[in-house]
């Protein structure tokens, strides 16, 4: 039985890419059920782009506008609560997949029901020889990195499990997605936007969810911000990126986990706190906005623990 697909895009100004997004969405070998694209108050010509493709989709096409910018992380937990898939693919209006990309990436995940989610090789719309992202890493100071990043694509030919997959064009299991949802959402919608995919993945790592990078499935990025000097992003973007670490480590970290890094943890967060201490005070703001969800993160926490702790009864089980 042929295994369901959904594909969702949120979109916020996005006149300049959407149209390209959705012509390859369109050319997919694989059968799609639903495109869902969710709106978050974009103040260009968004709508009318769409609109002028919609017949490529007929009635698979949802288009959803917000009365306001809920974020990323909550658009997408709008769009995935609208289907129950098998499958979801989670998509940057600034992303165009090969033909095969979904084809190839439902195939490997088929295989192997241990991994819940997949990403192809994503390069530079500017320089289709270099890297975007074949995943994520994390080091040992908490720092997450697309894997890659900048490096010719021929230096990323083989195909393997990875730590994460970046959300610019991540396909989830909705098993997974179903799994290690907190508070009924699968992205943390407090996020609002960035690192929430790394927040997925630490998640879904935790509780047993492999991912996986195939290098065969070809996607380009444009790339925003992160090519660009922090001086040019708004204070609201590196106030997200500096404290959604954080909110991702309180509630996926354990202290002994800490303890095995204490040493590049410090190191990490002396230097980088004294920088925006001196260098961009303002960012520092962002702790109040921690405190005030601190409740909601500890509540988050533990019900991660309590899952965390049944899904090891569940396997010393199956053991004996």
């Amino acid at each position: 039985m042929i295994k369901s697909v959904s594909v969702h895009i949120v979109t916020y100004n996005s006149e300049e890419d959407i149209k390209e997004c959705l012509k390859a969405v369109s050319k997919q070998s694989y059968p799609l059920q639903t495109v869902v694209i969710i709106d978050n108050q974009s103040k260009d010509q968004t709508e009318e782009q769409v609109k002028e493709i919609a017949h490529l989709f007929g009635s698979k096409l949802k288009f959803v506008s917000n009365v306001q910018n809920v974020g990323f992380a909550p658009g997408h937990n709008q769009a995935i609560a609208l289907n129950d898939t098998d499958y979801v693919l989670v998509l940057n209006p600034d992303v165009t997949i090969e033909p095969d990309y979904i084809e190839r990436l439902v195939a490997v995940m088929e295989h192997n029901q241990h991994i819940g989610s997949a990403t192809g090789q994503l390069l530079r719309k500017a320089n289709r020889e270099m890297i975007d992202s074949t995943g994520i890493v994390m080091n040992s100071a908490r720092r997450a990195f697309d894997r890659g990043a900048g490096e010719p694509s021929v230096q990323w030919s083989e195909s393997g499990k990875v730590f994460g997959v970046s959300g610019a064009a991540a396909l989830y299991s909705r098993r997974m997605i179903n799994d290690i949802g907190l508070n009924g959402e699968f992205f943390d919608g407090s996020f609002f936007a960035y690192k929430e995919d790394v927040d997925v993945a630490w998640r879904a790592a935790l509780l047993g969810w492999e991912a996986y990078y195939d290098a065969r499935a070809i996607a380009y990025h444009e790339r925003g911000w992160k090519e660009t000097s922090r001086t040019s992003q708004s204070l609201f973007v590196r106030r997200l990126s500096y404290i959604n670490r954080y909110k991702m480590m309180y509630k996926n970290d354990t202290f002994s986990e800490w303890m095995k890094n204490i040493i590049s943890l410090l190191s990490y967060e002396i230097a980088s706190n004294l920088y925006f201490l001196f260098r961009e005070p303002k960012v520092l703001v962002a702790w109040k906005t921690f405190f005030k969800e601190l409740p909601e993160l500890r509540g988050k926490r533990r019900q991660l623990r309590k899952k965390i702790t049944f899904r090891h009864h569940q396997n010393k089980s199956k053991a004996q």
